[in-house]
């Protein structure tokens, strides 16, 4: 999907969902999502599950129920939070948040203020 200041529902299972654009919320919180591409400033997208996530933007939020298997971010301001574990987080940016309740596996920081754990 693309677009600006818009909200949609994605439900079932998806193999690839790519958002970009500004100002988007996805709620996928009945949805599991195998890879999501997320490009664009100010998306916010709440999942019960996604295997492997790659984010680019500022000002990004990402909510995931379950595990996530692997974590690209790269962007300024995002806040990841994950109920389960994930597997591997790569970070380029500043100021970025992620936390799992499960743990983090390996974990790859660049840049400054970014809290992992």
């Amino acid at each position: 999907m693309t677009g600006a200041e818009q909200t949609v529902r994605v439900e079932g299972t998806c193999a690839q969902l790519t958002v970009s654009g500004s100002a988007i919320t996805v709620d996928a919180r009945a949805a599991s999502i195998a890879v999501l591409t997320v490009g664009g400033d100010r998306v916010d997208v709440t999942a019960a599950a996604i295997d492997a996530a790659t984010v680019q933007g500022n000002d990004t939020a990402l909510a995931v129920s379950a595990d996530l298997g692997r974590l690209d971010l790269s962007g300024d301001r995002a806040t990841v939070s994950v109920g389960g574990a994930i597997g591997s987080v790569v970070i380029r940016g500043q100021d970025n948040s992620v936390t799992a309740d499960g743990g983090i596996g390996e974990s790859t920081v660049e840049g400054r203020g970014n809290r992992v754990g």
